[in-house]
């Protein structure tokens, strides 16, 4: 009985040796596969909320008193008291642009080409004029100011959250 599991145990040894060996698994693994993922370089850090104050979202997003605001590790959301308007910020690490497009377009946002502080990326504007999505690429990250105002009456979203992201850049660290 001895013998018979040695013998056992040594091929089994054996076969596991061979194909842990194999040149051919090493070609499997490159090819169905594709090439090994890209690891993502992080970008200039935005800061919290994109270096820009409670009183500056206020003033520039035409919010009037913030009555509700939310902070976290990426992103904030700010809303302006009985109007319905909002804006929020969001920072994306290692996520691509062109997903982000993706989804606007799906919602009714055609992105249009923008350069703010010699940084590409896009704006996007819905049939209404109401929401405004303007994203930055910051190396291989980007980051986001949405702005919803509650009327198309009460100015351009689009130029809200560009002058924010103007300061964004501005304050990149």
């Amino acid at each position: 009985m001895r013998i018979r599991s040695a013998i056992v145990l040594g091929l089994t040894a054996a076969f596991a040796l061979t194909g842990c060996g194999s040149d051919q698994g090493a070609e499997e693994a490159e090819g169905p596969r594709g090439p090994a993922p890209k690891v993502a370089a992080l970008g200039p850090f935005v800061g919290e909320c994109g270096h820009v104050t409670d009183n500056e979202v206020r003033d520039l997003g035409g919010l009037g008193p913030i009555v509700q605001s939310y902070k976290n590790a990426v992103g904030c959301n700010w809303q302006g008291g009985g109007l319905g308007n909002s804006i929020t910020f969001a920072s994306y690490r290692g996520s691509p642009l062109e997903r982000e497009k993706a989804w606007v377009t799906t919602h009714g946002r055609p992105p249009e080409p923008i350069t703010v502080g010699g940084r590409t990326g896009f704006a996007a504007l819905d049939p209404t004029g109401r929401i405004c999505d303007l994203a930055v690429q910051l190396d291989d990250d980007f980051f986001e100011w949405s702005t919803s105002l509650s009327s198309s009456s009460d100015g351009s979203p689009c130029d809200r959250s560009r002058a924010l992201a103007e300061l964004t850049i501005e304050r990149l660290g």
